[in-house]
């Protein structure tokens, strides 16, 4: 017995029965009631601050902030306005965290092809390091840096100092300041030609490589390039560099350029707390490459320094990149522990700033909207990298 069976009709496309648009709204009316959320959230706040007769805006970045700042790339003085101060700030932060990035990068790798040494002295020296600096709280180690380390140094008169020309005491770090000329400029536009012409050479190299085999010393000709161009149009200007040196003058330094105390201590417990945990991602990535590929070359002939060179280390990079850009996220955002010590950082001055103008969503917003924007430009560089460095089969 045969039963016919009507078929079932389409879905009309705004039918509560079709799941996309079903899914459509939901998703529009849990958007909507954010958005409303926000508001709410937003108005409550205003009519709060004006209860309380605070201010709202960014009027008061314009005005005078009234106090000095003991480090700042930027000129500063205490009339200078608010938003200056923050900008000083942003300019400490970033100097510390690309710093400390690029130590702790250095420190990382070498450490962490330590670890895997066949050397037993180099190898528990490595493992040693690696887990006594990342059990132990960063900013105790900020704590160790300032008060024992930098802190214990002698005094500005019993200075330990090098050549006479840079002096290292519990003042900081003092050393000669270059002063440039009208013809400065030409040693400058040397440079950026040699960096230029360095990169372009790394391009044409790889491409080269890739299509023949055959590799060009592009570190040897690169360094030559950035020492040669810019003493060149340093030349051409008649040499117009002078130099300030330090002198002592009562019980501190004058002349030259002073690295404070927080600075370095800062830098230091970032390097070495970062450096431990990216010595770890670099082993993780040496021990990814298959046994295979270090037999193989050196079946080749390959001594063991060009093994590491040319065939671990562009493997292992495949692993180790991924995990690199959160730990340069987070050396980033540990930088905020600056305040705990006095360098002043985006945080620090932002809280000045607070202290003085009472303006806390302003400030607390520009903070937000900053580490946010450090966070994606270093995501984004490093998924730039990882896709530059991925492997490419023929």
């Amino acid at each position: 017995m045969t039963v016919d069976v009507e078929p079932r009709g389409r879905f009309s496309k705004f039918s509560w029965a079709n799941p996309k648009f079903r899914s459509f709204v939901v998703q529009a009316a849990l958007l909507l009631l954010l958005l409303l959320s926000f508001l709410e959230i937003w108005r409550n706040t205003l009519s709060n601050l004006e209860s309380r007769n605070i201010a709202s805006g960014f009027d008061f970045l314009s005005k005078s902030a009234g106090f000095d700042i003991v480090q700042s790339l930027i000129p500063f003085t205490s009339d200078s306005s608010y938003g200056r101060a923050i900008a000083a700030g942003f300019l400490n932060t970033i100097l510390v965290a690309s710093l400390g990035i690029i130590a702790a990068t250095v420190i990382g790798f070498t450490v962490g092809i330590m670890r895997l040494s066949k050397n037993w002295l180099a190898s528990r020296v490595a493992a040693f390091y690696i887990e006594f600096f990342r059990n132990i709280p960063l900013l105790l180690q900020i704590f160790i840096f300032y008060t024992v380390v930098l802190k214990g140094l002698p005094s500005a008169k019993q200075a330990f100092h090098f050549g006479n020309t840079a002096f290292l005491s519990n003042r900081g770090l003092v050393f000669p300041q270059p002063l440039f000329g009208e013809g400065a400029w030409l040693g400058i536009a040397g440079l950026a030609v040699a960096l230029l012409a360095a990169w372009a050479l790394l391009g044409w190299a790889n491409a080269r490589q890739a299509r023949t085999g055959r590799a060009i010393p592009v570190s040897v000709i690169s360094l030559g390039l950035i020492v040669t161009l810019p003493l060149g149009g340093l030349a051409i200007g008649g040499f117009p560099v002078m130099w300030d040196f330090p002198e002592l003058k009562g019980f501190n330094f004058a002349g030259g350029v002073t690295v404070i105390p927080e600075f370095l201590a800062l830098f230091g417990a970032l390097a070495v707390y970062g450096g431990a945990f990216i010595a770890e991602t670099v082993r993780s990535g040496v021990q990814a490459v298959s046994p295979g590929q270090i037999e193989a070359a050196r079946s080749l002939g390959l001594h063991q320094g060009s093994t590491l060179r040319l065939v671990v280390i562009p493997q292992a990079m495949r692993v180790v990149i991924p995990p690199l850009a959160g730990h340069y996220l987070n050396l980033t955002k540990n930088s905020t522990l600056a305040v705990a010590i006095g360098y002043p950082d985006l945080v620090a001055l932002g809280g000045t700033v607070l202290n003085q103008t009472n303006q806390a969503v302003e400030i607390v917003g520009i903070w937000m909207i900053i580490y946010l924007t450090l966070s994606l430009v270093t995501s984004a560089f490093m998924n730039w990298f990882n896709s530059r460095m991925r492997m490419v089969e023929r």
